[in-house]
């Protein structure tokens, strides 16, 4: 097939069209690798691929769709997974997680692995090990992270649906940085095991990124669900997640916070797009009013004890690493700032980490507070347009472990408070920039267990502003493009 129909396609059609016998996985499989020859180099989002697997369930949901997984997250039995860092360098999988089983139960054609941060201890996806994720849209900036390569390959048109995952905005600042779509899960929808009970302290959550809704409902249906021995499970949806999507959503009440409990404030772009949203949602009928939502601590406190989750969980990470490969934790196997992380991280002691923990207590009861008189919050994803790689960087050398968690939040201040109180949130794409033609993605959260009113939510919108004709720079299947001036 054409690479320019490859792309227009998303993984439902795609699927759909293997199911009819209309297209055969061979040929989609061979469209995903001319796409990622073609675009990759440009973006560098792709940092391995690998011939498929002979046998992906021929009957599964999704069977023949070309899919990436991410670097981190999820294992794949003789395949390398290396959390974008040198102290993991050729590290090679023994057994295939519970996510890969179900993954590979949907008939999924996993041909490769997406970039991410390392050890997904950043917002911008630029490690050592592989180099810089560029944005599609303007490749001299950042595709967002941890989930970046995932969202830069998406974007770019190489496969319709990548893996993700999403501790502090993982997935959404790709999405709303990439123009794509992203939903976070709520805390135990998807199984960590067999590896983890959780990771992050429950921060982490499994999921994806793509282009259309219904994609990401198609797969998370497929991905849901508990497996024996998990901690704690979200409730079982009544009915499917790809039904949500075409379902109205109804009147919702709708809060709207334009700046975040602190960090950066939200910029001129991201405030009209805010606003054109608002009003996008006034006239499908719901009722949008100013909230005043509680964090339930101050912010320098929540920072605080998120760093200290953060470098704590860290520090037992690259100890569990560096333990049986026998390789030294130093300049020549971590980054400066996660070594500042974990040496922060092995100060903390048992009492300060749990007094830290309690922060998720305070924050989830004053979500909760707040959906109790609201179905949706919307907010901005991040306060600012995708900034010039290296952005992040600047001076990071100097940076201990509690200044790079308080610079990390800074720029990604709304997303992080859904990590910590369990709760679904998503990143929807809301237009472009005028100046720079970048894209900006909006946030909306729900109450616990709630993907199903999102997942209609996001369908209505993507129903009454459809985004799929907007498409970045670099972009397979398609004749290059200039990017804005600027």
């Amino acid at each position: 097939m054409r690479l320019s129909e490859y792309v227009r396609l998303d993984a439902v059609a795609q699927a759909a069209l293997v199911a009819a016998g209309e297209l055969r996985p061979a040929e989609l499989e061979a469209a995903a690798r001319e796409a990622v020859r073609a675009v990759n180099p440009a973006v560098n989002a792709v940092v391995e691929t690998w011939p498929v697997d002979a046998g992906p369930a021929p009957d599964g949901a999704l069977a023949g769709v070309p899919f990436l997984i991410k670097d981190i997250g999820v294992t794949m039995a003789g395949r390398r997974m290396e959390a974008g860092s040198r102290l993991l360098a050729g590290h090679v999988a023994g057994a295939d997680s519970y996510l890969m089983t179900r993954l590979r139960r949907a008939g999924l054609a996993i041909f490769g692995r997406t970039a991410t941060p390392e050890l997904a201890y950043s917002i911008t996806t630029e490690p050592m090990l592989y180099g810089a994720t560029r944005n599609p849209w303007d490749p001299r900036r950042g595709a967002g992270g941890s989930s970046g390569g995932a969202g830069a390959a998406v974007a770019a048109g190489m496969v319709p649906i990548a893996h993700a995952t999403d501790a502090a905005g993982s997935l959404r600042i790709p999405a709303s940085y990439n123009g794509i779509f992203g939903l976070k899960t709520t805390r135990g929808r998807v199984s960590l095991g067999p590896g983890f009970d959780e990771q992050f302290s429950g921060l982490a959550v499994q999921g994806c990124l793509s282009r259309t809704v219904r994609d990401s409902a198609a797969l998370l249906d497929q991905m849901r669900g508990p497996e024996p021995g998990d901690p704690y499970f979200a409730a079982q949806p009544s009915r499917p997640y790809a039904d949500e999507v075409t379902r109205e959503p109804g009147r919702l009440r709708v809060g709207v916070l334009a700046q975040a409990w602190g960090g950066r404030r939200t910029t001129a772009p991201v405030l009209g797009a805010l606003d054109a949203t608002a009003r996008l949602l006034e006239s499908l009928g719901h009722r949008v009013d100013g909230a005043e939502i509680a964090l339930g601590l101050d912010w320098a406190d929540f920072v605080l004890a998120n760093a200290r989750v953060w470098a704590a969980n860290l520090a037992a990470t690259v100890d569990g690493i560096a333990g049986p490969s026998g390789r030294p934790v130093d300049a020549t196997t971590l980054e400066p700032v996660t070594l500042a992380g974990y040496h922060y991280g092995r100060q903390i002691g048992a009492a300060e980490f749990l007094a830290a923990l309690a922060m998720r207590n305070q924050v989830s009861r004053s979500l909760a507070a707040f959906f109790a008189a609201h179905d949706v919050l919307l907010t901005p994803t991040v306060p600012e347009l995708p900034p010039p790689l290296g952005t992040l960087a600047e001076g990071a050398e100097d940076l201990d472990g509690v200044g790079w968690i308080e610079r990390v939040f800074d720029r990604s201040p709304f997303t992080v408070a859904f990590n910590v109180a369990g709760t679904p949130a998503m990143s929807v794409p809301a237009g472009v920039d005028p100046g720079t033609g970048l894209p900006i993605g909006m946030q909306f959260a729900a109450g616990h267990g709630r993907e199903d009113l999102l997942f209609r939510l996001a369908g209505q919108l993507e129903r009454a502003a459809p985004w799929a004709a907007r498409t970045p720079v670099v972009r397979a299947g398609s004749a290059p493009r200039r990017t804005v001036k600027h």
